[in-house]
């Protein structure tokens, strides 16, 4: 007999064989209609998912209600295009259309060069498949007849993944719906009518398993959504997503570049973006200071054996640069990370527990081999530099600074306005062996975290899988202003790095005995190159006062007011902001077009009047004009904006001057 226990906590005895479809039948028919996938023991199945024939199962329904039903509808979805695309072009090779975020998408091997021309012809024969509502049907066979099926059905990727990667797999299954059938693990949607309003997105180039050296196919990217009102609401955060595109802004506004005869994934900061990095960086390391952290410098290269002695190499080899064999035979690497290095500071000599903690901070940057088809403007890229530190602690040690670290990472996230997060903690996954050191160091570790958030009190969650190779781990998953998700800020802690079978590090306790330290890994802004990027996205390249390159502007009315205009310039820069100017014989409304364009804070408009009086026009970027005030109050406001790092809504804040009020694949 199998017993399955809802969420409510009730719970229902069961004849096998039984399926959520049945358990949703056993409570009401409306259920039963509205079912569209279930939840058993936390794993997303299909209604037709079989049932343990004894013991407990945790069981809930899914409706259009639930979020994780989104994306069970979408890979379903996904195989009605997949079915379209096949219905309009002949010899179509499928390859893999699993869910992302946002959407889903299908790779797919063809002649015809699909383009957004081929978008409404696709979307009409989706939306045929769907009125006929037909029934998403589980096929299960062995794995010698999925084989022979894929190979009457001419999908020779479907044959190639089986034959190279479901090796233990003994029983595979397909979906069929009409005449259409994909080898897939499921879980689908009953039938295609639960399908509510799709868009199709975009098409780009896709190499069959990431692989570089293999064929590029076409993939064709999508969305879906329960009703209409969703889709156009993700349609318009997607034209927002385009029109804050740090590619374009970082372009646009001189920030930084990309070249070829440099390398790919290689950024070049333009004066403006670097003393906007510079300020940051500035920032950071007040933040340091203030925290008793110590700065240390290190190379961008060592020594192969150092970083197999970490366990780095060959763990991540795929993701480093090649080895440099020096004319001695001495292998070196560039720098992939720079933890290794700071080890190396503190076993540089012997180590008392009156030192610690030891705090080591350096903006180090590392390198990593990124395939080009992942590398992404500012934020996926293959040199980049780390706000990072180390901390050298005893064990009682801990969990203070590991909340000491928490703290100012919430601090610098705060400080940029950047205040919806989520703390996502990154534990070890059991089944994997991708992790070094002993299970109890883990167990130790994973547990600590926990009780360092909870003291702390912010809100959580665990992702087994998420840990770093060497320990568990607290990243930061920052959502903007148009709500996407940035991995941002993290905090790991290790037991491992420091132990015998890596660096053996040691301190002499007060007992006058070898002790060994723990190491806490951590960098609140991540890498600086990911951090401007998203800022960038974030701001919509309209920067806060204390960030923006160019501060204030000080426009003439006409050439009369050069000489006070360029008086009041030099108070402005004698008080220590970033001011241009702009006394060109244009008219005024050229030179506020201008200057709007480029998203300059501040416009400070001088003419006849303002120098008999000594006064300034203040024009705010957010608020528009404010009026005529001294020169010394604007100077004052300014400068106060910046100390305070006022962050201000660009929908009307007023704070300012102008203050007047899944992957479903196999």
């Amino acid at each position: 007999m199998l017993k399955v226990r809802l969420p409510d906590g009730t719970e229902k005895e069961l004849t096998p064989p039984t399926t959520p479809r049945d358990v949703a039948a056993s409570i009401g028919p409306g259920l039963a209609k509205a079912a569209l996938a279930a939840i058993v023991d936390g794993n997303v199945v299909g209604l037709d998912h079989v049932l343990p024939s004894e013991g407990t199962v945790e069981l809930s329904i899914l409706t259009k209600k639930n979020e994780p039903a989104l994306g069970v509808m979408r890979h379903s979805c996904a195989h009605i295009m997949a079915r379209a695309v096949m219905r309009l072009h002949e010899g179509v090779r499928l390859a893999f259309g699993p869910t992302v975020e946002g959407g889903f998408y299908y790779d797919f091997d063809l002649d015809h060069s699909l383009s957004e021309e081929d978008f409404p012809a696709i979307e009409a024969e989706m939306a045929k498949i769907i009125k006929l509502d037909e029934a998403f049907e589980r096929i299960e066979e062995t794995r010698d007849k999925a084989l022979q099926i894929c190979r009457d059905l001419e999908q020779s990727y479907k044959v190639e993944h089986i034959e190279g990667g479901l090796d233990e797999h003994a029983t595979l299954s397909f979906y069929r719906q009409g005449e259409f059938i994909d080898l897939c693990r499921g879980p689908h949607v009953p039938s295609a009518g639960a399908i509510g309003a799709f868009k199709l997105l975009s098409v780009a180039g896709a190499y069959w398993k990431g692989d570089q050296s293999r064929k590029q196919l076409q993939r064709l990217y999508a969305t879906a959504f329960f009703n209409k009102q969703d889709l156009e609401e993700h349609l318009q955060r997607i034209e927002e997503a385009k029109r804050r595109d740090h590619r374009v802004l970082g372009k646009q506004l001189d920030l930084f570049s990309i070249s070829q005869e440099v390398g790919s994934g290689l950024i070049l900061w333009q004066p403006k973006g670097a003393l906007i990095r510079g300020i940051l960086e500035s920032f950071v390391r007040e933040e340091l200071t203030r925290r008793g952290y110590k700065t240390v410098y290190t190379p961008n290269i060592g020594r192969v054996s150092l970083y197999e002695t970490s366990g780095h190499y060959p763990y991540y080899a795929d993701s480093m640069f090649a080895k440099i064999i020096e004319r001695d035979q001495e292998e070196y690497l560039l720098k992939p990370m720079n933890c290794p290095h700071h080890i190396m500071i503190y076993k540089s000599r012997p180590r008392s527990y009156r030192e610690l903690p030891l705090r080591l901070a350096e903006f180090g940057t590392v390198y990593r081999y990124e395939k080009s088809g992942e590398l992404s403007g500012m934020t996926r890229v293959r040199g980049f530099t780390q706000d990072d530190a180390h901390i050298f602690c005893t064990d009682e040690q801990v969990a203070n600074e590991f909340k000491g670290c928490i703290e100012m990472t919430q601090y610098v996230l705060d400080c940029l306005g950047l205040e919806n997060y989520r703390v996502r903690l990154g534990f070890r996954d059991p089944a994997s062996d991708k992790y070094v050191g002993d299970e109890s160091n883990w167990q130790r570790a994973q547990e600590e975290l926990v009780a360092v958030c909870e003291d702390i009190g912010i809100e959580f969650t665990v992702e087994e899988g998420e840990a770093a190779f060497y320990g568990p781990k607290a990243d930061f998953v920052v959502s903007d202003c148009i709500g996407r998700e940035w991995q941002l800020g993290t905090v790991q802690l290790d037991y491992n790095l420091p132990s015998d079978e890596r660096f053996g590090l040691e301190y002499v306790g007060a007992d006058n005995t070898p002790h060994r330290p723990v190491m806490i890994h951590r960098a609140p802004l991540g890498s600086m190159e990911r951090f401007m990027g998203v800022l960038i996205e974030h701001f919509a390249g309209a920067f806060p006062l204390w960030l923006a390159p160019e501060q204030v502007r000080v426009l003439t009315v006409s050439e009369k007011s050069e000489e006070y205009g360029r008086n009041v310039e030099q108070e402005l820069q004698s008080a220590g902001l970033r001011v241009d100017s702009d006394y060109r014989s244009e008219k005024l409304g050229a030179k506020i077009r201008d200057a709007q364009l480029e998203l300059i804070p501040y416009m400070l408009v001088v003419g006849p009047r303002d120098a008999e009086n000594g006064t300034v026009s203040v024009r705010d970027r957010i608020d528009g004009d404010v009026g005529a005030i001294k020169i010394d109050e604007a100077i004052a406001k300014l400068k106060a904006e910046v100390a305070d790092k006022t962050v201000r809504k660009t929908y009307g804040g007023n704070a300012g001057l102008g203050e007047r009020g899944a992957d479903n694949e196999y």
